[in-house]
């Protein structure tokens, strides 16, 4: 029988509105579905043809064994999206490579682990009154707080705590995310299907989206050519954008690992989703 392994985690830090829709649609489409949690010593990806990367959402926290799990997976399955993809969108610093490369990503300054992190110079220097402080390995908005430039003195705090302990991203405030609000954009097997808005998030809120709304050509044209710079096919990914003053399009995230990736807006995409995966255990044979 082909069997697919949704990969999650053995305690979700919050309820997955993706899980069931996509277990039920699998299992209509003739495959054994079934959750895998990557924490559980017991469990075996080895039973599955594909795994496919879902509420893996505690991996933050344990990134080391987590790549030591994925690496040990690669070896016995499919992993959707792949073992060389998990390991370069891991860490934030993906954001560098791909600034550098020309994608236009939310300016941001970086201090590595340990290092000294002078919030107002930083500040001062590039101009910014407003910013979002949070670690380069991070989800669900974990230690992620915005700060302004009249409350630097505690901003200095929490980035000095966060310095001490993780590798450290400041990035620039966009006020848009309060207008039109950052737009996530969801990609499957080749295309962007749909996309949410989705309101700003920081540590201890609720994720709040929107319905599914058409993206704009231009919105298109950009996660393409993300996703070109990048340069390796995945099965999906989501590309968050959102806008400065001007209107122009900036990358805030690239998210390869474990997005949401809102099929109950728009059923279409699962569809899609898992069509591709079908194709997929069957070239696995």
């Amino acid at each position: 029988m082909d069997r697919v392994g949704i990969v999650t985690c053995m305690a979700l830090p919050e309820l997955d509105p993706d899980q069931e829709l996509l277990l039920d649609a699998l299992r209509q489409a003739g495959l054994h579905a079934d959750l895998l949690a990557w924490d559980d010593a017991c469990a075996n990806p080895g039973m599955f043809d594909v795994c496919v990367l879902r509420s893996c959402w505690n991996y933050y926290s344990r990134h080391t064994e987590f790549l030591d799990w994925i690496a040990s997976a690669d070896a016995v399955t499919t992993l959707l999206n792949s073992a060389a993809v998990v390991r370069w969108n891991l860490h934030k610093r993906y954001l560098r490579e791909l600034a550098d490369a020309g994608v236009p990503c939310i300016p941001t300054a970086w201090f590595e682990r340990g290092r000294d992190a002078d919030l107002v110079e930083s500040m001062q220097t590039r101009g910014w009154r407003d910013v979002v402080i949070k670690p380069t390995i991070s989800a669900a908005s974990f230690r992620t707080r915005r700060f302004q430039i009249d409350d630097a003195e505690a901003g200095q705090g929490f980035l000095t705590s966060l310095v001490r302990d993780v590798d450290t991203m400041v990035q620039r405030y966009m006020p848009s995310v309060e207008t039109s609000g950052e737009r996530a954009l969801v990609w499957i097997d080749g295309q962007v299907t749909h996309a949410v808005v989705k309101s700003p998030r920081f540590a201890g809120g609720v994720e709040q989206v929107s319905a599914a709304v058409a993206a704009t050509a231009a919105e298109v044209a950009f996660a393409e050519r993300v996703l070109a710079t990048f340069g390796e096919a995945v099965l999906y990914a989501r590309v968050d954008i959102v806008d400065d003053e001007s209107g122009a399009l900036f990358l805030s995230e690239l998210e390869l690992i474990e997005p949401s990736l809102y099929f109950l807006q728009c059923p279409a995409a699962l569809e899609r989703f898992v069509a591709s995966i079908r194709r997929t255990v069957a070239a696995s044979k």
